[in-house]
């Protein structure tokens, strides 16, 4: 049977094991083993992007949480730039060699600037969307994350 998925979510947190099954997810994804629509045959497909959204929070980071990977188009990042243009999500940008450290210093801050109480997170639904440097202007890899703001 042939198939292929717009989403997939999994109930995970940010305990060591898992960050496995996170990961394992996105190379099950990558290989195919879960046919999302944005790539067919190891390619992406032009126009359609996928992007992880966390939701039902148990409590904060600290807590499970859902992950779901998406398929969404460009339509889709333009509303969420109108949500920090409103004030109701904060963006971040970070940059780096590979996907993994990109994530992480992205990931990183907003936990610094939750503890710091700089942000004050809703833990409703964020999102995350890396970019490989072979897909950006400047040739790094960039994380952007969407952070739900109370």
């Amino acid at each position: 049977m042939s198939y292929s998925l717009k989403s997939v979510t999994i109930r995970t947190d940010n305990s060591e094991s898992g960050m496995a099954k996170i990961n394992e997810l996105w190379a099950d994804i990558m290989t195919g083993k879960v046919p999302l629509d944005f790539i067919e045959n190891g390619v992406p497909v032009k126009g359609l992007s996928p992007i992880s959204a966390y939701s039902d929070y148990e409590s904060d980071e600290r807590g499970k949480y859902n992950l779901s990977v998406m398929t969404v188009t460009a339509d889709f990042f333009a509303k969420l730039e109108q949500l920090v243009a409103q004030d109701k999500y904060i963006k971040i940008d970070e940059s780096g060699a590979t996907i993994t450290e990109c994530a992480n210093k992205a990931w990183s801050k907003v936990w610094r600037l939750t503890a710091n109480g700089d942000i004050n997170r809703a833990f409703s639904i964020d999102y995350e969307s890396t970019v490989p440097a072979e897909y950006t202007k400047d040739g790094k890899t960039h994380c952007y994350l969407y952070i739900a703001r109370r």
